[in-house]
């Protein structure tokens, strides 16, 4: 990208923050309608159990109360639908158990949806909601991972043994010929912890029913609102899209747990027709314990099949997936497309093999969160790599240039194409940025007060910009992956921009806005975002996957490149020119090789005074839209390095540096993007040493439900990151050369800091999460 306004590449400071930080944020919860009234919902105690009775009667006569719903209620509308169409190795279909609105005739796990409560206020909505009377018969529940297909339980009838499809994918036969003639195999057996999201903002929902129209509005905490709409509308409620807004205002994160249709949005949606009153719900916290999709929960053996000297022969993984009590919107896809597709790493591995089970057990659903399928691959290649670099007495550093990937595009045994990447850069220059030469001599320091000092390493490479549509549609996605834009100029040469992108912590307000006024020659004051409502954006399959900028931002460009082109044409008859001798730069189009100019101001006035043009062969007016479907995924890949010092009497670990060195292509804003990696890897370093979702193995009780048993890092458990930006390699087929940033940090660091704790004590495995008491038990 051309930097010669300076917006691309300079640190701007967010446009958004202001709002936010003087409390004029505007979020879901903020918002009261007229007439309001309040929703909430009774939950399962037990984690399976058939409905035998549910008497609303005391409830239905509670003061303030309009209403109460229970499960009967919805059995004329469809299922909450999964957006991936994973098929079984023999090509069946997966197993899709209908997932109702509200729970009929069972509850599947601690949290199912039981009842809704419509009220006056949300007092009287809690108070009658405590009358409500249920008789369960509970039900054996399948809880652990490992045994869910041989638990003798079953979680739906049509998934008899659990299992929601067994999937594989790469050369089952080559690979297990390389393990068998391999000089060296190592293997891990591991669990990839449960996460449960907690974004900062809970889930919340305000849903109204204009009878005027016939239409419906509905605010939500969201990621993506078209696809809320489009899921909904169509596939469950069977309302016209175009009778349906969806509003999603100011999110305070997502990580992922935003983006998927819930039932408690979607039950508001149908129960405000029928009260004929807007109603809001907002989860408290622990609500979101229960019901928010959680990440992660996998049980995986790897071998990695390897020739003395450290060259890797083949890799075999065989995973077991928890997708939960049901399959929500993305649940199908994390663990096989955005998983095993990513187990070649930065290495050039030749043969690859991967089967993955799918199991459903009575858990809540387990679907994306930050990274989604990546960290879990990342996790899997960086602790076999580390764990046969020991075996083999080699370097792990050292291991891994023997096996980086150097010629490009690269065509990976599972199914990928990497278009350019430079992995021994960044690793070069995070072994710089840690000073590992240095280890030595702070190990010792360390060993002298008694404790235990490890270094860890972790490559990681991950598939971005999700799309594109036709190799996720040959991979099972149900829709397509592309992005919109529009881009509309005032008449006074001011520009509004309207992206299908979502921000709920990205920095879109300000990336976007460096971008067209870049492209523009104009400030960065004269350019409006708009985001998150289908009424204002023209379509937009929203945020996740690291794809804003790479797929959302360069539909915005291709809009500029649009209105550009009208614009060489009003110029053109401006200043009594040929169309194709007329160029832009810096905000002015010239005719080439003269010295007659007009400003982009005086075109966008013109293009809206027709008589000043010719309008019998231009419409009047500047404003252009533009979809934008990628060719390739996005391949950011870094190199991270974790230090840690271990107490081996009480097991404590403090990760003492950190350091990562990322290739993102070309970068817009590098404090934007810092701060997301900064994110990334506290989310990580959260994964490696507190964070883990349990459920009682025997009642499927969620036994971390608040913040009291589920750990979050604080401040005082991480160091000053040291992080950098590589130069980079930019992607190949977008014109902005971006890859994404947003889950890197999230993706890298679980294994390096596992890797380091592994050093430090000198065993060969450690699980996630490396609590004091786990080092403990390793020390000894």
């Amino acid at each position: 990208m051309n930097a010669r306004q300076g917006f691309i590449g300079r640190p701007v400071t967010r446009r958004e923050d202001a709002r936010f930080l003087t409390g004029a944020g505007q979020y879901t919860d903020d918002i009261v309608l007229p007439r309001q009234t309040y929703g909430v919902f009774l939950r399962s105690p037990h984690a399976h159990a058939r409905l035998k009775r549910v008497d609303t009667t005391a409830a239905r006569a509670a003061p303030g109360v309009l209403d109460v719903f229970t499960g009967e209620h919805f059995r004329e509308v469809g299922g909450l639908p999964c957006g991936w169409l994973i098929n079984h190795v023999d090509g069946t279909p997966m197993k899709e158990p209908k997932h109702p609105v509200l729970a009929d005739g069972k509850v599947r796990y601690v949290g199912d949806r039981v009842a809704l409560v419509v009220a006056e206020t949300l007092e009287q909505a809690r108070a009658a909601l405590a009358l409500i009377d249920v008789d369960y018969e509970e039900l054996p529940a399948v809880v652990d991972t490992a045994d869910a297909t041989k638990a003798g339980a079953a979680v739906h009838d049509e998934a008899p043994d659990n299992r929601c499809y067994q999937w594989n994918i790469g050369d089952i036969d080559g690979t297990e010929a390389a393990i068998k003639a391999a000089p060296h195999v190592a293997r891990l057996t591991f669990r990839n912890n449960r996460l449960i999201p907690n974004a900062i903002e809970p889930r919340a929902a305000n849903a109204a029913w204009d009878r005027s129209s016939d239409s419906y509005t509905l605010y939500v905490a969201n990621q993506n609102p078209h696809v809320e709409r489009l899921l909904m509308c169509a596939f469950v409620l069977g309302i016209p899209e175009h009778k349906m807004r969806v509003v999603a205002p100011d999110v305070g994160g997502g990580f992922g747990s935003k983006i998927f249709l819930y039932g408690e949005e979607t039950a508001l949606v149908w129960a405000a027709k029928r009260v004929g009153r807007p109603i809001k719900w907002t989860a408290d916290r622990s609500e979101a314990f229960l019901s928010d999709a959680h990440g992660r929960d996998h049980v995986t053996t790897v071998e990695l099949a390897c020739e003395r000297d450290g060259r890797f022969l083949g890799l075999r993984v065989n995973t077991t997936a928890n997708l939960g009590a049901y399959l929500s919107t993305f649940a199908s896809a994390v663990p096989t497309i955005l998983y095993a597709t990513l187990l070649a790493g930065q290495y050039t591995t030749p043969k690859i093999a991967v089967t993955v089970d799918a199991v459903f057990t009575n858990t809540a659903p387990v679907d994306a969160y930050r990274g989604a399928g990546r960290p879990e691959a990342t996790y899997v290649v960086e602790r076999i790599v580390e764990t046969a670099a020991k075996a083999l007495g080699i370097d792990p550093a050292e291991i891994r240039r023997r096996n980086f990937v150097r010629q490009f595009p690269y065509a990976t045994p599972v199914g990928l194409t990497y278009d350019t990447g430079d992995y021994e850069a960044t690793l070069d220059r995070v072994l710089d940025l840690a000073d590992v030469a240095g280890f030595a001599k702070r190990k010792a320091a360390s060993e002298a007060k008694g404790l235990k000092r490890g270094l860890g390493y972790s490559c990681y490479i991950e598939a971005c910009g999700l799309a594109p549509s036709s190799v996720a549609g040959a991979l099972g996605a149900r829709a397509g992956l592309f992005e919109a834009g529009e881009v509309r100029v005032h008449p006074t040469g001011k520009v509004t921009v309207f992206t299908g992108a979502h921000s709920h912590g990205q920095g879109h307000e300000t990336t976007f806005a460096q971008l067209v006024a870049d492209k523009l020659g104009i400030g960065m004051d004269d350019v409006d975002i708009q985001h998150g409502d289908t009424g204002k954006v023209l379509f937009g399959m929203g945020t996740y996957g690291s794809r804003s900028l790479a797929v959302g931002g360069t539909a915005i460009l291709k809009a500029l490149d649009k209105v550009i082109a009208k614009g060489r044409r009003i110029a053109a008859h401006l200043m009594e020119a040929g169309d194709d001798d007329v160029v832009f730069e810096d905000g002015v189009f010239k005719v080439a090789g003269t010295d007659k100019s007009v400003p982009f101001a005086q075109v966008a006035l013109t293009a809206y005074v027709p008589h000043n043009f010719p309008h019998d062969k231009l419409e009047p007016g500047l404003n252009e839209n533009a979809f934008y479907d990628p060719s390739n995924f996005t391949y950011p890949a870094g190199s991270y390095v974790c230090e840690v010092e271990v107490d081996p009497a009480t097991g404590q670990v403090r990760v003492d540096r950190f350091s990562a060195c990322d290739d993102f292509g070309n970068v817009i804003n590098p404090m934007i993007v810092e701060g997301q990696v900064h994110g990334g890897v506290a989310q990580g370093i959260g994964q490696a040493l507190f964070e883990h979702g349990v459920y009682d193995p025997d009642s499927g009780q969620l036994l971390t439900g608040s913040f009291m048993d589920y750990a979050l890092p604080r401040a005082n458990d991480l160091p000053s990151f040291d992080v950098e930006t590589a130069a980079g390699t930019p992607c190949t087929h977008n014109p902005i050369g971006a890859k994404g940033c947003g889950e890197a940090g999230a993706i890298g660091s679980p294994p390096a800091v596992i890797n380091a704790i592994c050093d430090a004590l000198g065993v060969p495995d450690i699980p996630m999460p490396a609590t004091p008491y786990t080092v403990w038990q390793a020390a000894r």
